[in-house]
C-alpha cells in the first residue's frame, strides 16, 4: 500500500488478496485507529504474485525488513522484541524482562523473544508461581514477605536453607533456557500426572498451564538453535499437478529456488538437477558467523522453522559430509526417498 508520493505505507500477504484488501475498506467503524489512518493515506496498491505460500511469507518478512513501512512498524513495534535478563540483586539472582538488554555486572541474557513482552512476562510468572519463587523482597531480610503469607514464596526472604533451595531452582531454570537441564519441566509433568492420579483435576490443569509456560520459553530457544545450526534444507512445494518448486534453505535464507515441469523431466533427471543445485549453493559456514543471531534473522528463522514444523511440508536436511563425499550413494538414496512422494514422477 502506497501514499500519494509513492512511499510504502504497509506490506502484507494473503492467500485471498481480494478479500484481504477489501477488509481494509469495509466495516470501517470497527477498525482500530491505526487502520483508519492507514486507509486514509492509501492511494495505490501494488501486488506481487508468488508460486507458494512459503515464498509469500518470506517475501513479506524480507520486504518489511528492507523497506520498514510506517504502518508495519506501528502495528508491530520493534520494542516488541523482549529479552529475559537474570541479574544479581543484593546477592540473589532475579529474573527481569526488558526491551534493551545491557551486559552489565555479569547479567545473563536470553532472547530476543518475538512475542509480546506481556506474553513473556506471563510465561515467566507461570514458572515462578509453580515453584513458589515470587519473593517480593530484594534480599534475604529474615522477615517474611507478603507473597510468603499467601503461598507464592517458599521463604527465601527468611534466609537460611531456603536461599540454597532458591539458588538450585535458579540453576535449573537457567539450564532449561540453555537446553542443558529439563528437570524443571519434567518435575512439572510429574506433578501434573500425580494430581490427575489423585483426581485433583484443578491442580493438574494448573500444572498443564505451567508446562505451557515452559514450552513458550523453550520454543524460542529451539528457533535460536535452528538458526545457529545453519542446516542445509531442501523443501519441495507442489504448485499444481504439473509443477513442483524446489527451495534450498540455509540458516534463515532461501539460497535458491527452481521450478520443474513434471511432464518433461524424469525421476533421475530431477534428482540430478536437485543434486547439482545443492552442490552449487550449500557451503560450510564459518562457526563464528553461525553463533551470531540478529533480530532480523530471528524473524526469518521463525517463519522457516514454523513452516517446516506445521505446514506438513516435504523437506529434508542434507548433511555437509554427504555433499563433499567422493561416494555420493548416501546422498542419492536420501534424494530418492525425499522425491518419492511426488506422484507424477514415480
Amino acid at each position: 500500500m502506497k501514499d500519494s508520493l509513492g512511499g510504502i505505507l504497509y506490506v502484507g500477504k494473503s492467500k485471498n488478496l481480494k478479500k484481504r484488501v477489501q477488509s481494509y475498506f469495509t466495516n470501517s467503524k470497527s477498525h482500530a485507529p491505526k487502520i483508519k489512518k492507514l486507509v486514509h493515506h492509501v492511494r495505490k496498491i501494488e501486488h506481487i504474485a508468488t508460486d507458494t505460500e512459503f515464498e509469500a511469507l518470506m517475501l513479506e518478512c524480507n520486504t518489511i525488513q528492507a523497506m520498514k513501512p510506517m504502518y508495519n512498524r506501528k502495528m508491530k513495534n520493534p520494542l516488541a522484541y523482549s529479552y529475559l535478563v537474570i541479574r544479581y540483586v543484593n546477592g540473589l539472582r532475579r529474573i527481569g524482562i526488558t526491551n534493551n538488554p545491557t551486559m552489565e555486572n555479569g547479567n545473563q541474557i536470553y532472547g530476543p523473544y518475538t512475542s509480546s513482552k506481556h506474553a513473556l512476562e506471563h510465561a515467566v510468572h507461570g514458572i515462578m508461581e509453580c515453584f513458589q519463587m515470587e519473593c517480593n523482597q530484594s534480599s534475604a531480610a529474615k522477615s517474611p514477605c507478603l507473597n510468603y503469607s499467601i503461598g507464592r514464596c517458599f521463604g527465601v526472604c527468611l534466609g537460611g536453607e531456603a536461599v540454597h533451595i532458591y539458588n538450585r531452582i535458579m540453576d535449573r531454570f537457567i539450564g532449561l533456557l540453555d537446553g542443558t537441564d529439563r528437570s524443571l519441566y519434567e518435575e512439572m509433568e510429574q506433578r501434573m500426572m500425580l494430581a490427575a492420579e489423585q483426581y485433583d483435576f484443578e491442580k493438574a490443569a494448573k500444572y498443564r498451564d505451567y508446562m505451557e509456560s515452559a514450552k513458550f520459553l523453550l520454543k524460542k530457544e529451539e528457533v535460536i538453535g535452528f538458526t545457529i545450526e545453519s542446516r542445509n534444507i531442501v523443501l519441495a512445494e507442489q504448485i499444481d499437478d504439473e509443477m513442483i518448486k524446489i527451495f534450498l534453505i540455509k540458516r534463515d535464507n532461501i539460497l535458491a529456488s527452481c521450478k520443474f515441469n513434471l511432464q518433461y523431466i524424469s525421476a533421475e533427471q530431477l534428482r540430478s538437477e536437485v543434486k547439482s543445485l545443492m552442490q552449487s549453493y550449500f557451503t560450510v559456514q564459518d562457526a563464528a558467523v553461525r553463533n551470531k543471531v540478529t533480530r532480523d534473522e530471528i524473524d526469518r528463522a521463525q517463519i522457516i522453522y514454523s513452516y517446516l514444523q506445521n505446514s506438513g511440508s516435504q523437506h529434508v536436511t542434507i548433511h555437509d559430509e554427504w555433499l563433499h563425499s567422493k561416494d555420493s550413494s548416501e546422498l542419492d538414496q536420501v534424494l530418492l526417498q525425499f522425491l518419492r512422494p511426488i506422484p507424477a514422477i514415480y
